[in-house]
């Protein structure tokens, strides 16, 4: 107010009102054209938080420093072509824009590439996965198949290009000429290469061929040897029935199919070496195995001949031994007849010694001296008490020599 202007209240009908009134979504179409205008190419970088992956394949999350934070929305078609995956707390590098979710009014960032702050997408990525792939125990030593001492059949997952897959077959060759060679030719690098030698992979180990797998490629970036990180091959060798051997690079070189595989060579060269000795070598082997074999024999059989002649000087004689064999006979029986004649003596003593304690207690010794049974007739119980009779029983009296039947006339107790 003007110094000096009076005040006066305030009138409804005093403001006119514009020619044209916004609504709220023209407001926000607005805003949004002027955001898009001036912020449709930033490089933004923040730390991830509240990642989330709905069923629609777009990837929402929320981008944050130390004071201010902003939504983010990564859509399905760029979210495929990452090749880590976004996690809580993970410092990123966003590329994008700005502008407004109309619908809640949300100022929200739009990104178009997510890589890694510090590390690059692939090593992220490459952890990530060597992570998981641990925790299922895909890496475990008692998972892993023992290769075959001399397979018939190689089979090999490569590139028909470059020189990995004619120094395997030259090592081959010069080591076991005849073994035979199945080549299953893959790209081994670029778009869908991963998927190739995942296939490959499989066919192979169904067909029933190969005893052995050399599954990799010569070296190269990082980008060149991806395919050998991807998870669908690493899981293809995982499931291989026949021992997988992987051939990826230099000796610097590590990827996720060598932690995966049976056994890792630290180059193509190196993995045909592994599988198959020289045969050279094997033929010497074995014909220095033989020399020891026979001289073994050899003085094995020379050991049973002096023992065979040892006996046979023993037995030059037979009836000897035999004489020799009946003198010891005799002379056993006889010891074993005193013995039992022994035995028989004491046997007889000992008899009549109980026999003789017997005879004190027989109670038909004692009728040899005046004494007689009495047995109360018609029941034949003995008579121990006079009481038991009466006057006209008869009772039948045992003597030592004979018995007698007696009438009862008194009874005396």
């Amino acid at each position: 107010m003007r110094p000096g202007a009076m005040s006066r209240p305030f009138a409804r009908d005093s403001v006119s009102p514009p020619s044209a009134v916004l609504t709220v979504s023209e407001l926000n179409e607005i805003i949004r054209d002027r955001l898009e205008t001036g912020l449709d190419a930033l490089w933004v970088a923040g730390e991830l938080s509240n990642v989330r992956f709905p069923p629609s394949g777009h990837v929402y999350f929320t981008l944050k420093d130390q004071q201010s934070q902003i939504s983010g929305v990564l859509f399905r078609r760029n979210a495929e072509n990452l090749r880590f995956r976004m996690e809580d707390g993970m410092e990123v590098v966003c590329s994008g824009r700005v502008s407004l979710y109309t619908v809640r009014g949300a100022l929200q960032f739009y990104a178009a590439e997510v890589e890694a702050r510090g590390k690059g997408a692939l090593a992220v990525a490459f952890e990530q996965l060597k992570q998981r792939l641990s925790r299922e125990g895909l890496f475990d030593g008692d998972r892993k198949k023992p290769l075959p001492f001399l397979p018939r059949t190689i089979g090999i997952v490569t590139s028909l290009q470059g020189a990995a897959v004619r120094d395997m077959l030259s090592i081959i060759h010069e080591r076991f000429p005849e073994r035979r060679v199945v080549i299953r030719p893959v790209r081994v690098q670029g778009e869908g290469a991963a998927e190739e030698i995942a296939q490959a992979i499989r066919e192979l180990d169904g067909s029933g061929l190969p005893d052995v797998m050399i599954v990799g490629r010569g070296g190269g970036s990082l980008e060149d040897l991806w395919a050998f990180n991807e998870e669908v091959v690493a899981r293809a060798i995982a499931a291989a029935r026949v021992p997988v051997v992987s051939a990826v690079g230099h000796e610097i070189d590590v990827t996720i199919a060598d932690f995966v595989a049976d056994q890792r060579a630290a180059t193509p060269t190196a993995a045909a070496e592994t599988i198959l000795p020289i045969q050279r070598e094997l033929v010497d082997r074995v014909a220095v195995l033989g020399r020891r074999l026979r001289r073994g024999t050899e003085s094995r059989l020379e050991r049973r001949r002096e023992n065979l002649r040892h006996w046979t000087r023993r037995l030059a004689d037979p009836g000897q031994r035999l004489r020799q064999g009946q003198m010891r006979l005799d002379d056993l029986s006889l010891r074993l007849w005193h013995r039992y004649e022994d035995s028989v003596l004491r046997l007889r003593e000992r008899l009549g010694h109980l026999a003789g304690r017997l005879g004190g207690v027989d109670p038909l010794a004692v009728l040899g001296r005046g004494y007689s049974i009495v047995y109360r007739l018609p029941d034949g119980g003995i008579v121990k008490d006079a009481s038991s009779l009466r006057q006209g029983h008869q009772v039948r009296v045992r003597f030592a020599a004979g018995r007698a039947i007696c009438r009862v006339e008194e009874v005396e107790e």
